[in-house]
């Protein structure tokens, strides 16, 4: 009977008593009692899938989560540049939160091989460019290359080299970025992949050269920053299973990659930024083949690591 107390049945006979005061009494400030301008200039500090959170806790924090001033901020500075893609009654009659929403999902343009959109978390804007949208060489001449439908390709296609000597695949895109700075990759699948059975197979049968030479990548823009690099394509888990299902068999394994090509840095919207890009092998002593290019992406840096460091955790 004389025992004392131990901290966890104080700490619970505290918020006991809190709550009893709660329920006796309409007097004592609650988070209800917060002004929404107050609220609204706290929540600016947050990303915006937190600002969604707190709009659960209470009347003041669902009015300043839904506020154009504060979903104003979110939004990059030349949000109207996406918002030019859709057809004015699309988005006029729109809140700032739903233009966010909006914005966030990929937005087409140029025949829908290009999307734009804003990062759900950061607001930054971030592109993506089908191989479609690209120069592919002998691409009309399917002796060489094939488009091949999938789910796995967010423009639900891709294109297949089964065997070509010079390799080259090229690129543009002009368009009024935010400032910051940007990384460009190629995503690339090396091998054919299908759906057998309900299990994702892989077949090598067409997939050689690419561990003779390099492939090299390069970028450029239109105010003179370049940046190129070089990629052994193959490796040692190819090769092998490569050549252990020469004339036609699949096997397990086979995965998507993204290759960095560089950084560029933009300072000013306007005038809009002019990005090119390539990819090429070209040294024709040599055919090269079995490999998918399914699309360029361009993503802030800090987006970019964002997600890689997500994929791990």
């Amino acid at each position: 009977a004389g025992r004392t107390r131990t901290s966890t049945e104080a700490m619970g006979s505290s918020f006991s008593s809190l709550s009893g005061e709660a329920k006796d009494s309409a007097i004592g400030p609650s988070l209800g009692d917060i002004p929404e301008s107050c609220v609204a200039c706290v929540i600016l500090h947050l990303t915006p899938p937190e600002i969604c959170n707190l709009a659960r806790l209470n009347r003041a924090f669902r009015g300043a989560a839904s506020s154009d001033s504060v979903w104003e901020k979110k939004l990059p500075r030349n949000y109207q540049d996406l918002l030019d893609l859709f057809p004015p009654e699309r988005y006029q009659s729109l809140s700032k939160k739903d233009i966010f929403a909006l914005l966030s999902r990929p937005v087409p343009f140029d025949d829908g091989n290009k999307e734009v959109w804003i990062d759900r978390g950061t607001g930054r804007v971030c592109m993506a460019i089908s191989s479609r949208g690209m120069a592919i060489t002998g691409i009309e001449d399917r002796r060489y290359w094939n488009w091949i439908s999938t789910e796995e390709s967010r423009f639900h296609v891709v294109a297949y080299l089964q065997q070509i000597w010079w390799f080259e695949v090229d690129g543009m895109v002009r368009f009024n970025l935010p400032p910051g700075i940007y990384c460009l990759s190629f995503r690339i699948h090396l091998g054919r992949f299908s759906k057998r059975l309900g299990r994702r197979v892989c077949h090598f049968e067409h997939t050689h050269g690419w561990e003779l030479k390099p492939v090299r990548f390069s970028l450029s823009t239109s105010d003179g920053q370049e940046a190129s690099c070089e990629y052994y394509l193959a490796d040692k888990e190819v090769e092998q299973t490569s050549r252990e299902h020469k004339g036609g068999g699949g096997g397990g394994g086979g995965f998507w990659r993204d290759y960095k090509v560089g950084e560029f840095v933009v300072s000013c919207s306007e005038p809009s930024t002019e990005v090119r890009w390539s990819m090429k092998q070209i040294d024709c002593t040599h055919s090269k083949g079995g490999i998918c290019v399914d699309s360029v992406f361009i993503i802030p840096i800090d987006v970019k690591e964002r997600n890689r460091k997500k994929a791990y955790s």
